[in-house]
């Protein structure tokens, strides 16, 4: 019984050779994009990884919890707080971090937002490319359909319309003539409220 489920297991069964492919070209794309970081870029990476995980928030936490604990508690043991309330040195240090965490995080969200437009280009360029060929095979498909003397010829008007490809420009300014890249377009409710 177990055999006969790992062998209907769609995660047991290899991917098509072709999805492998897509796959690696996927890795080889990301690893060429690491590589091609400098190494403080690739440092800032890394950092930028820490800070963005929910350990990083606890241990800033955890480090201002004892930092105040310990000067309220100083005097209450004969010591002398090293940082007294209102804790200007813990102010300090705390803001310090946030500036060059959120240097380091904005940092990384512009190497991401750059990696996204490439992805976007990416698709956008395959996009364009498979409707070219789609139109290239109906277009073909047709003329076979006409040639074929079995085949009762017609005239298909949505077959027609689609051997031709796609216009980008006309498309795109299409998009802006309707206001779809507007925040007009928009329905209603759909507004940031920040601005109303």
């Amino acid at each position: 019984m177990s055999n006969q489920l790992s062998a209907d297991d769609p995660t047991e069964q290899p991917l098509p050779q072709h999805i492998d492919q897509n796959i690696e070209s996927v890795v080889a794309i990301q690893k060429r994009d690491w590589e091609q970081l400098s190494p403080w870029q690739r440092r800032v990476e890394r950092i930028g990884r820490l800070v963005s995980r929910p350990i990083y928030f606890l241990v800033a936490l955890l480090f201002t919890g004892v930092w105040i604990l310990i000067n309220v508690a100083a005097p209450i043991y004969g010591r002398r707080a090293f940082d007294p309330f209102p804790f200007p040195l813990l102010d300090s240090i705390l803001s310090l971090c946030a500036l060059l965490t959120t240097t380091v995080v904005l940092i990384g969200q512009r190497r991401q937002a750059k990696l996204e437009q490439q992805h976007t280009h990416l698709g956008l360029q395959v996009s364009l490319s498979t409707e070219q060929k789609v139109s290239a095979l109906i277009r073909l498909l047709e003329e076979l359909r006409r040639d074929l003397p079995m085949v009762k010829d017609r005239h298909d008007p949505q077959a027609t319309a689609l051997q031709t490809a796609a216009n980008t420009a006309q498309v795109v300014s299409a998009i802006n003539q309707v206001g779809l890249t507007n925040d007009a377009a928009l329905p209603e409710g759909s507004h940031s409220s920040t601005g109303e």
